[in-house]
């Protein structure tokens, strides 16, 4: 019978396709697939649909969910049915139905109607699991190790319990979290495959915890618990100046585990006072400085039943058992991702062995290798070789980014770090007298474990690489927070770099719940005066705040998210901190001039006497301030907009007004002159519309002509890079900013990829002609802000956009702008409706435009040709198709598609 109904649902599967009838499949709850830990009362849903036809387009839709998948097929006993919904609403619909309960598992699908009133069928089913709602849903109480901990060496404590499970388990649910980084094992074997647990939040304000489906690790009867600590972000070395216990001295555990039995019983096991505690292999572990694993010390089968632990200490219940801030966990995990083999084992001129694993990349060596008890191997990390080809590790600062293994002398044996993690390409080993085989090292690449959605190619080879390190260094980068660097003695999410970057992040990645996260934490940390740090989390203290292009995260990556992702849950969650940091600046601004307290200015700009730090900065920093000041000004007027605050509009329209007049007045001549004559100073004034239009096209000039003054080479640093090449090609200079993306001497973007880079490097000439490096004090080879380039590139070259006004790729743009000495270029971008593709090549005098748009969109295509009658899609002219809308204007085509795929050709 079973086999009859498959035989049924494949073969209406295939029919329904061919008959075109719309499918709806990739469903997502809270941005995820299935995802545990769910700790919101309405979860938003979102699915996709697809079929075989252009224009689809979706009229109607019915959601039904269900705590059984079996009563949810029947339709029955559901926990909700919306009914059929007149709306095209696919994205981030509501859950309206009733209730939810902790720890509860809920099964949902959806069917859809189309355009033309065809029902699909209904979807794969799709789940997701509710997290602890309430701080008393924890019945478990925070433990710390029994025995006097070693305050300066800090071996990682082991904590373990055993218990029985007297009955058939049905299902079983573990809640974890730590004071530190925990790893957790249920008779012997590792719970989930996620790293550096439970992540870095703002711990004092959110601490994170972690839901794992266990019940094919528990057994009926004899069972036991293991669970490693390490100090972490918690309380490890941060910072500078040897710095630690930024959040508390002592690590802790909180573990539940709610069991049910299949006679509807259920049990719950917690961490108290009947744990035991003790110390195993790993002898130190710190983020910074890496670990120390004695094999010898390891004690086997300590996570199974029958281990004998009569020698280990008891626990102590801490004296803090606060549960109000644990949170639950809304964004990917860091996982291991690629894997890398050393593409040559040599010995440097100083006589060093060295592994090249041809990629910096963020991670650890796993080492499988056979060695004398009491012997070890010792694994030194670093980025790049001197010019004379020997190790170079000054750049770390105090981070010594070392692991260390001690054999225990009995075969082959396999090490790998467990609490910390390495910036790396190259890795020296000492401390090992035995041939090194290749074959026993393999580096592996550890980010969040954000889906990636977006990738661009041109004919241009060396843009193929800087594509490539963007996308690197976003990834060793993006490591539960954004990050500065990922090698030396700092590793802190500082905001400037974030907001810079985040466009190009979206793009790259599906980076919504990764920001999510993050920027509750940025508002956790905000000043009570609105005032923002210059890094989340804070760990600098009060006074590390209000710096101009870093505080503005607050406003500038809320907005940018909306736009990347439409969830205007998520705006109006962050609404408040940016209202509060436009408040902060408004306050330190008599007459709504912006000209007091510390700023970065364009930090680490171009400048041929600036070997330091980037202090030394030529555009006037309070100058930039105005800038920003304004700008978030409009995007929290935006935001309003948006959520309907009408009294906000109505009180920050005017202050903007004043803002730019005041900027006016201080900063432009009457002729319209720049007091700072940057090219940070004419991009930030243009981007952010700080001068009259009568003004704008002279100031573009003078960029250009600031630009050509250097020989074609940009100067600006962090705040004006993101935006240099847009203001060209917004105002006309579309040849220019083609010039400087295809500069490939210093300084440019093209100039550390003709040097070798496989990332982004922190400045422009990280290393030098010669191969001598800048000032290693802060020199980090893996820094992904300048590749807010990669934006552009997306935007412009590739042409992908969104509408402001149908934010999250609703309704598409496909505007690109060919350029410079490229013939070709191809953008794609998964989006919560699908895939859109940009495809352009110039080919025997002819623009040819490959498009795909996805299912429930529409798109506006732009063709950089002056005549309609031109323009012809799969061989046919567009004026003679009905489902493309042609809109001619003087200088460029615009045509109005729907979904499908779509081949425009034109003559240029």
């Amino acid at each position: 019978m079973q086999k009859l109904v498959l035989l049924c649902l494949i073969f209406f599967s295939f029919f329904a396709g061919a008959l075109g009838q719309t499918q709806v499949n990739s469903l997502l709850c809270e941005n995820r697939i299935n995802p545990t830990c769910v700790d919101i009362s309405q979860p938003l849903l979102s699915w996709q649909l697809s079929g075989n036809r252009r224009n689809i387009r979706q009229s109607a839709y019915e959601l039904r969910v269900s705590t059984s998948s079996k009563l949810l097929n029947q339709g029955k006993e559901l926990t909700w049915n919306s009914g059929k919904v007149t709306a095209d609403q696919s994205v981030h619909v509501v859950y309206g139905g009733s209730p939810l309960s902790s720890g509860k598992k809920y099964f949902w699908q959806v069917r859809i109607w189309d355009d033309k009133g065809q029902a699909s069928g209904w979807s794969p089913v799709a789940e997701w699991q509710m997290g602890l709602l309430q701080p008393g849903d924890w019945k478990a109480s925070w433990i710390e190790p029994g025995f006097i901990q070693d305050s300066i060496s800090r071996p990682s404590p082991l904590f373990r319990k055993t218990f029985q499970a007297g009955k058939k388990i049905q299902s079983a649910t573990a809640y974890i979290t730590a004071r530190g980084m925990y790893e957790a094992r249920i008779n012997g074997q590792r719970v989930g495959d996620a790293l550096l647990t439970p992540g870095w939040t703002s711990y004092r304000k959110r601490l994170q915890y972690q839901q794992y489906d266990v019940t094919n690790l528990l057994r009926q009867g004899a069972n036991a618990i293991g669970v490693t600590l390490g100090v972490g972000w918690y309380s490890g070395y941060l910072v500078w100046e040897n710095s630690k216990n930024h959040f508390g001295s002592r690590t802790g555990l909180l573990f539940q585990l709610n069991i049910q039995y299949t006679d509807g019983t259920e049990e719950v096991i917690t961490s108290d006072n009947s744990w035991r505690s003790s110390t195993g292999s790993i002898l130190n572990s710190e983020i910074y400085h890496g670990e120390t694993i004695d094999a010898r010390k390891e004690k086997e089968g300590w996570s199974d039943p029958g281990y004998d632990d009569h020698a280990w200490s008891g626990v102590q219940l801490s004296s803090d058992n606060n549960k109000s801030i644990l949170i639950a966990t809304i964004n990917e995990p860091v996982r291991k991702h690629e894997q890398f083999k050393p593409v040559r084992i040599f010995t440097t001129p100083a006589g060093e062995k060295v592994m090249d694993f041809g990629q910096n990349l963020v991670g650890w060596v796993q080492v499988q290798i056979k060695g004398r008890a009491g012997d070890s191997i010792v694994l030194q990390h670093a980025e790049v070789l001197d010019n004379k080809g020997n190790f170079y590790t000054e750049n770390l600062r105090r981070a010594q980014q070392k692991n260390t293994y001690i054999f225990k002398g009995n075969g082959t044996e396999l090490f790998e770090p467990h609490f910390t993690f390495q910036g790396f390409r190259y890795v020296k080993i000492t401390g090992f007298n035995g041939e090194l085989n290749p074959d026993n090292f393999t580096a592996f690449a550890l980010y969040s474990d954000m889906p990636a959605t977006g990738d661009f190619s041109c004919s241009n080879q060396l843009i193929n690489q800087l594509q490539h390190n963007i996308q690197w260094g976003q990834r060793g980068n993006f490591l539960d927070v954004p990050t500065d660097c990922p090698q030396r003695d700092e590793r802190l999410g500082w905001t400037g770099d974030a907001q810079a970057f985040f466009r190009t992040a979206a793009y790259n990645r599906q980076v919504n719940n990764f920001f999510a996260k993050w920027l509750k934490d940025v508002a956790a940390d905000q000043r009570s005066d609105g005032s923002v740090p210059f890094l989340v989390p804070n760990v600098l203290g009060d006074q590390s705040m209000g710096s101009a292009g870093w505080s503005d995260v607050a406003t500038i990556v809320p907005w940018n998210m909306y736009l990347a992702y439409a969830d205007k849950r998520l705006l109006e969650q962050q609404y408040p901190s940016m209202k509060a940091w436009v408040e902060y600046m408004h306050k330190q601004s008599p007459q709504d001039l912006w000209n007091t307290g510390f700023h970065f200015g364009d930090w680490l700009f171009y400048h041929p006497d600036d070997d330091l730090d980037g202090r030394a900065a030529i555009t006037d920093k309070y100058l930039i301030a105005q800038c920003f000041y304004a700008h978030s000004t409009q995007l929290l007027i935006n935001a309003a907009q948006v959520l309907g605050k009408t009294a906000d509009i109505a009180e920050y329209t005017p202050l903007l007004q004043r803002i730019k007049a005041a900027f006016l007045k201080e900063y432009v001549t009457p002729n319209g002159r720049l007091v700072s004559s940057s090219q940070t100073a004419y991009v930030l004034a243009l981007n952010f519309d700080m001068l009259p239009e009568s003004l704008r096209e002279q100031a573009a000039l003078r960029l250009v002509e600031n630009i050509k003054s250097y020989n074609n080479h940009l100067t600006t640093g962090f705040l004006g890079t993101p935006y240099l090449c847009h203001v060209l090609s917004r105002f006309g200079h579309l040849d220019m900013a083609y010039t400087l993306l295809l500069q490939d001497t210093y300084p440019s973007w093209l100039y550390p990829v003709k040097m070798g880079a496989t990332t982004i490097w922190e400045r422009w000439d990280g290393e030098k002609p010669d191969h001598t490096f800048e000032n290693a004090g802060m020199n980090s080879f893996n820094h992904y802000a300048y590749g807010a380039i990669g934006d552009w590139m997306y935007r412009v070259t590739a042409g992908i956009d969104t509408k402001e006004d149908a934010p999250g790729y609703r309704q598409i743009i496909i505007r690109p702008r060919p350029g410079g000495s490229l013939t070709q270029a191809t953008g794609t971008l998964q989006t919560y409706y699908g895939q859109i593709k940009s495809s352009w090549q110039l080919q025997n005098g002819q623009f040819v435009l490959d498009v795909e748009i996805p299912a429930n969109t529409t798109a506006t295509v732009y063709m950089p040709v002056k005549s309609g009658n031109a323009i012809m899609e799969s061989g046919k002219a567009v004026s003679e198709q009905k489902d493309i809308r042609l809109v001619s204007s003087d200088k460029e085509q615009s045509l109005e598609i729907g979904s499908g795929k779509y081949h425009f050709t034109a003559a240029q």
